[in-house]
């Protein structure tokens, strides 16, 4: 009935109020950084994969657009996608039809195809280019139903979105210490998030970046289980050898009384 009263008390998300509040600095998000953090706009970087589409009318005043270029492909599974869409190179490029490399790094979807506009007036009249980054995405690794990679749709996502597409915790996650890995793997920011608190939501940030590693840890209770899974073979296989002698010896014990 203990360990039950625990248990429950951690599987429940955001529960009231803690009157203590939050003490873990991890998770404290400043106004500044939340503000940041609800307006940002990933930028294209190298071996980010592009769906790059330019349009031209098909004739003299007609409204009618045509595709010279769908850089798009047909598969839109993200952990298949090694040859879909246009590569940026190492130097920040793609190589296109009548422009050669063209530098795309450092800029957003809406910037890039503005500059990929402005290059093709130069050969074309009146194009249009829409660019689409195809391979952002969120890295879901630990105590959830589908570890794996979860596809960045709407540009951003909550961190309660991502756990939900991951097909939600398992019984044995730890509920109360989920870590967002983000940046430079060799010196990384790691925010830690309980979503048992309603307090969190006041003082932390729940929005997702691209490339961002969520690791929902187990409890402690999954290792003691693995260990009790090691070790019971070795009883089950003591007790196999002595429960003979025990009736035997019980059969002996019954004879002489």
């Amino acid at each position: 009935m203990l360990f039950s009263g625990c248990s429950t008390k951690n599987d429940r998300l955001f529960q009231n109020k803690n009157s203590n509040g939050i003490k873990d600095t991890k998770s404290i998000v400043t106004q500044e950084q939340y503000k940041n953090e609800m307006t940002f706009e990933y930028k294209i970087a190298a071996n980010d994969r592009l769906s790059i589409m330019v349009y031209i009318q098909s004739g003299a005043g007609s409204q009618q657009m045509n595709s010279i270029l769908a850089s798009k492909g047909i598969n839109t599974d993200i952990e298949n996608q090694e040859n879909v869409g246009l590569l940026v190179t190492q130097d920040g490029t793609v190589r296109l039809p009548l422009l050669g490399s063209i530098k795309v790094t450092g800029l957003t979807q809406d910037e890039a195809s503005k500059l990929l506009i402005d290059e093709y007036k130069k050969f074309i009249r009146n194009p249009y280019v829409t660019v689409e980054i195809m391979n952002q995405r969120i890295i879901v690794v630990g105590e959830v139903k589908r570890p794996g990679i979860v596809p960045i749709v709407n540009g951003t996502m909550s961190l309660v979105e991502v756990i939900s597409r991951s097909g939600d915790m398992t019984d044995l996650a730890e509920r109360t210490n989920i870590k967002i890995i983000r940046g430079d793997l060799r010196s990384p920011e790691v925010r830690i998030i309980d979503l048992t608190k309603l307090d969190i939501l006041e003082v932390s940030s729940l929005l997702l970046k691209p490339n961002d590693i969520v690791y929902v840890q187990p409890r402690n209770m999954k290792g003691y289980n693995k260990v009790f899974a090691e070790i019971a073979p070795f009883f089950n296989m003591a007790s196999s050898v002595l429960n003979p002698v025990v009736q035997y010896k019980t059969l002996i014990g019954s004879t002489l009384d």
